[in-house]
């Protein structure tokens, strides 16, 4: 099953760190999913290894969670921005309030943390930010993936294999 007509949202913002933007994108596309990208105010957005432009679809004001089946997170600095925007943080929580798919990898634990839905929950992050993590109630542990109800958390870039074989089938597909 692939996902073939399925919605996915990805938030994008400056400093992006490329790889956890780009391979999502182009895995879930490959498997047939509807991809928007969103920045904050519709630009196009640059990553911090110096991918870019690379375009965005509508800016944030301009979708709803219950246009999409589920949503990415990349990483980088780009997170640090996405959380001072409380449409973002809405936009997040209502996604957490649908128990759709949220999936977040290295930084991206930021978004989360800011929109309050960590508490109580296990995830990972790059360590960096572990006790962000922590303190925000998080149970962190440190595993290449980690699925709580509908968080789908990663460490980094080298476990965006198994983050993306862990998103795929909470959006309804198979991995083969």
């Amino acid at each position: 099953m692939t996902l073939d007509g399925t919605k996915v949202l990805v938030l994008a913002a400056d400093l992006f760190e490329d790889s956890e933007l780009l391979y999502p994108v182009l895995r879930l596309t490959e498997e047939g999913a509807e991809v928007t990208t969103v920045s904050v105010d519709g630009s196009a957005v640059h990553g911090k290894k110096g991918h870019g432009p690379f375009p965005v679809d509508a800016a944030i004001d301009e979708v709803a969670e219950a246009d999409f089946a589920g949503l990415v997170i990349p990483g980088g600095f780009a997170p640090d921005a996405l959380r001072r925007s409380e449409a973002v943080l809405d936009l997040v929580r209502a996604f957490d309030t649908a128990d759709k798919p949220i999936a977040f990898i290295c930084h991206a634990g930021w978004v989360p943390i800011s929109a309050g839905i960590i508490r109580g929950r296990t995830a990972t992050s790059f360590t960096a930010i572990k006790d962000d993590m922590v303190n925000a109630g998080c149970e962190w542990v440190d595993e290449p993936v980690v699925i709580d109800g509908n968080l789908i958390s990663s460490r980094h870039p080298g476990d965006l294999g198994p983050w993306m074989r862990a998103l795929i089938p909470a959006l309804g597909g198979s991995v083969s």
